[in-house]
């Protein structure tokens, strides 16, 4: 069956159906500081942190029939994260590659550099839920793996056997959303429409996932976090977008060549990241703060050979 193209819907239909009622959004989504929102409804439908939560956000418009046709690229939403002058080059290939300048800073490296070097070291190991096949699922349900979008028909079809439909292609890491930029971080395809965004095939082949078992021991999940930076000659301020950090319990460990972060956010979420730096820090005059919607820490780098 086709399924709905329009934002906030995506329910499979009939070809023939006369009609049905279609909720969406027809507006565009807006990522800003690590908050997710529409711009049709963002008067009574609060931004929200998680990915998965701004995919629930319900449609704030219907209408009598659903629609299978391509939607009309739209002007992404400016905020400030997304006034970097972006361009593009195509590669031998084909392939299209976009990079970002930035607008009106001073930066002695390239603007993600600190968020690069950070990945560079890999992403936290992440624990999959497992799907509990104790437990009955409704019909039409989704597939909670992200990148999936399966809907359920029976157990001997989706959840037992190693039929067709038992196969699950998703993302395993969480998306990311960075100067317009958007894609996963378990796989390199990065796209700046949030259509396209939505098509971006996963990168690892398992079993579905419809209802979650349940952890006998409570483990913290990883999450990742926007990370960003300002840098000039002489100092470097980096800001950790984490909502509600738990100031008794997260740590910042300054190190001559690093910094150590492990920070505790609601709900059992922790992010964890050793951000390599491009030249030795004096620790002693480092510091950090952690305020109501990001973790700050300023640091001094001290080249060796600065002739000064």
């Amino acid at each position: 069956m086709p399924r709905c193209t329009r934002k906030g819907c995506g329910k499979e239909f009939e070809a023939d159906q006369a009609a049905d009622v279609c909720t969406f959004h027809p507006g565009a989504p807006v990522f800003h500081e690590g908050l997710k929102s529409w711009s049709c409804c963002q008067e009574f439908n609060k931004p929200v942190m998680e990915f998965d939560e701004f995919m629930k956000i319900p449609g704030c418009t219907e209408t009598d029939a659903h629609s299978s046709a391509a939607p009309e690229p739209q002007a992404p939403v400016e905020t400030d994260a997304t006034k970097a002058n972006i361009s593009s080059s195509r590669k031998s290939d084909g392939k299209e590659v976009f990079s970002f300048g930035g607008a009106g800073r001073t930066s002695a490296t390239p603007k993600n550099a600190v968020l690069d070097a950070s990945l560079a070291n890999g992403p936290a190991p992440v624990v999959e839920d497992e799907d509990d096949l104790s437990i009955p699922v409704a019909a039409c349900t989704t597939c909670r793996r992200k990148g999936c979008g399966v809907s359920f028909v029976s157990d001997e079809v989706n959840r037992i056997g190693d039929g067709e439909g038992t196969v699950c292609i998703y993302h395993p890491l969480a998306p990311i959303f960075r100067e317009g930029s958007k894609g996963y971080l378990c796989c390199k395809p990065r796209v700046l429409e949030f259509d396209e965004f939505l098509k971006i095939k996963g990168c690892k082949t398992g079993r579905h996932c419809f209802v979650p078992k349940k952890k006998d021991v409570k483990v913290d999940e990883l999450v990742e976090c926007r990370i960003d930076h300002y840098q000039t000659l002489e100092k470097v301020q980096v800001s950790v977008f984490a909502k509600k950090v738990d100031k008794e319990k997260s740590t910042v460990q300054f190190e001559s060549d690093e910094i150590k972060l492990d920070l505790l956010l609601p709900d059992s979420k922790r992010f964890t990241r050793i951000v390599k730096l491009f030249g030795p820090i004096d620790p002693s005059r480092s510091s950090f703060s952690i305020l109501g919607t990001k973790v700050r820490y300023i640091y001094t780098i001290i080249y060796a050979m600065r002739g000064d």
